[in-house]
């Protein structure tokens, strides 16, 4: 590996939550408009489809934003994506260019890549690990060494 290789891979981490802090919040604003109408004025009815959709997205977007239980929100959102490009888009056409589902399989696949990398260091849930495992770590290391 190059040393230019090498020290992009050291901001991989970085980049990771970078674009999760990024995509996050752009689908936490698409819930933001379902629920409560803004930025687009368009708000669907109670309780059906859309709404359900855009309580998703502003809960998982949001979860996803600060970075707190990452995996499983990405999980959920990735799911919603799915099936929001397979009732909404693809029965109207093969095409994802064609049919607008361009977004929905964008979403889907970098959800489904969050669950599987983790969130990066800026997040929620790398705080509370290091937290967690400082002490774990201490009090394993205190047993230890009680017991040498």
């Amino acid at each position: 590996m190059s040393a230019f290789e090498s020290r992009l891979t050291s901001y991989a981490p970085t980049v990771l939550s970078s674009v999760r802090v990024v995509v996050a919040l752009i689908f936490f604003s698409h819930g933001l408009s379902k629920m409560v109408g803004f930025p687009s004025p368009n708000v669907p009815a109670l309780f059906t489809l859309s709404w359900f959709s855009g309580a998703f997205e502003f809960v998982c977007g949001a979860l996803l934003a600060v970075g707190l239980f990452s995996r499983s929100a990405a999980f959920i959102a990735s799911g919603e994506m799915a099936v929001a490009y397979f009732l909404a888009h693809a029965p109207r056409g093969f095409f994802p260019q064609l049919n607008g589902g361009d977004a929905a399989i964008l979403y889907c696949f970098i959800f489904f890549y969050f669950v599987f990398a983790g969130p990066g260091p800026w997040s929620v849930d790398a705080f509370l690990k290091g937290r967690g495992g400082s002490r774990r770590e201490g009090a394993v290391g205190r047993t230890g060494a009680n017991r040498a």
